[in-house]
């Protein structure tokens, strides 16, 4: 009887082992139909610069219900194709609105081809769409409510300034050049179109133990609370160019390993990109960039292989950080002269060439009297900045 008794009680608790177990392995998946907005949208958004730091819209919605106590977590996600097979995420909250502005819809209507000038073929009403997903835990419970598209309205005008989140990022670090780790004279990234940042910085990356290549952005000029390291765009999804790594030092901060040199950075927030290219003019200039080699340029001497780039910077000027040498003495090392164009000997402008146009010189700048009448440098070696003004015929030094 005993014997009876134990076995019963055995079956018993077995059966009680694989209900338990059985209820672990079961995942409760919510109905569609459970989730959708609850806020009432509007027929079209119209969107002005002007407005950027408004409301646009908030979106709202009920609990999801698995029919069990759920910690859920709710991400809202956009599409520009409106099949969501581009889908990003927007923002994400465990309770039941996320807000977005004026400036981020500005930012899905670029990323839609949209623009308010009548000039141009780019319509100026598209739409986006938007959907919850909500989840539980990671790889089980999800569900996501119906797509809602909204439709975008950009008025036809005046082309309006671009939007980005701040209207520039500084650079600070001794990466930057320019810069280097102080706030005296940081390197600005503007907002160049809705949602991007972009302008030619002059990086170095000298090697050695002693760190010459670490940097970070900052979003606030000479706040170092408001610093965007490595992790933090990592973390949100960006891909980085292979020219920046992790510097893996205290901050974290960006180390660049490309060649020592100027180039083209930006930073893309509609498509989550870091990159970096050819340095660009970014004004109107006779040429897109000078190119200066001699013997007074550090980093040229007298080859093609790695001449100064000057670039056009704003209408008319040219502009470049540029190391000049004067070591005195009987050989030459303080002259050089611009090109026009890369390798050509014959685009060369020396210093009649601008003398006889009747440009104003900084007083460290003088005729060397050489076979060519080349430039000479008088000053102290050291990095200056080199502005080249044909607009008011100047050439300076600061």
């Amino acid at each position: 009887m005993k014997n009876i008794k134990f076995l019963t009680l055995l079956f018993i608790a077995l059966l009680g082992f694989n209900a338990c177990e059985t209820e672990d392995d079961v995942v409760f998946v919510a109905e569609q139909s459970d989730l959708s907005f609850s806020n009432a949208f509007q027929a079209e958004y119209v969107l002005t610069a002007q407005t950027a730091g408004n409301l646009a819209e908030r979106f709202t919605w009920d609990s999801a219900d698995a029919g069990v106590p759920t910690n859920f977590t709710y991400e809202l996600q956009s599409s520009i194709l409106g099949d969501f097979s581009d889908a990003a995420a927007v923002g994400s909250t465990s309770a039941n609105e996320i807000a977005i502005t004026v400036g981020d819809m500005l930012g899905f209507a670029a990323q839609a081809g949209l623009d308010n000038d009548p000039e141009t073929e780019a319509p100026n009403t598209g739409s986006v769409s938007f959907r919850l997903r909500a989840f539980a835990g990671t790889g089980g419970l999800e569900t996501f409510s119906a797509g809602q598209a909204l439709t975008m309205v950009l008025p036809e005008g005046e082309v309006a300034a671009a939007v980005c989140e701040f209207e520039k990022l500084y650079l600070v670090g001794a990466g930057v050049v320019d810069a280097g780790w102080s706030w005296d004279t940081p390197v600005e990234l503007p907002c160049v179109e809705n949602g991007i940042y972009g302008g030619n910085v002059a990086f170095q990356n000298l090697g050695g133990d002693e760190p010459n290549n670490n940097f970070r952005f900052f979003t606030v000029n000479t706040d170092w609370g408001s610093g965007r390291n490595y992790p933090f765009y990592a973390d949100a999804g960006y891909t980085i160019d292979a020219g920046f790594e992790n510097a893996m030092d205290d901050d974290s901060n960006f180390g660049f390993v490309g060649t020592t040199g100027t180039y083209y950075l930006e930073i893309d927030t509609n498509t989550k990109t870091i990159t970096l290219s050819d340095a660009q003019a970014t004004g109107t200039c006779e040429f897109d960039l000078l190119y200066g080699v001699g013997a007074g340029l550090v980093d040229a001497g007298w080859s093609w292989d790695t001449p100064v780039q000057i670039l056009c910077s704003s209408d008319g000027v040219y502009t470049a950080n540029v190391a000049l040498q004067n070591l005195g003495g009987d050989e030459p090392n303080n002259n050089f002269r611009f090109f026009t164009v890369n390798t050509d000997w014959g685009s060369g402008r020396n210093y009649p060439f601008y003398e006889d146009d009747g440009y104003t010189f900084d007083s460290d700048l003088v005729n060397a009297n050489d076979d060519d009448s080349n430039f000479a440098f008088l000053g102290t070696t050291g990095t200056y900045l080199l502005t080249i003004d044909t607009v008011n015929k100047t050439i300076t030094l600061d």
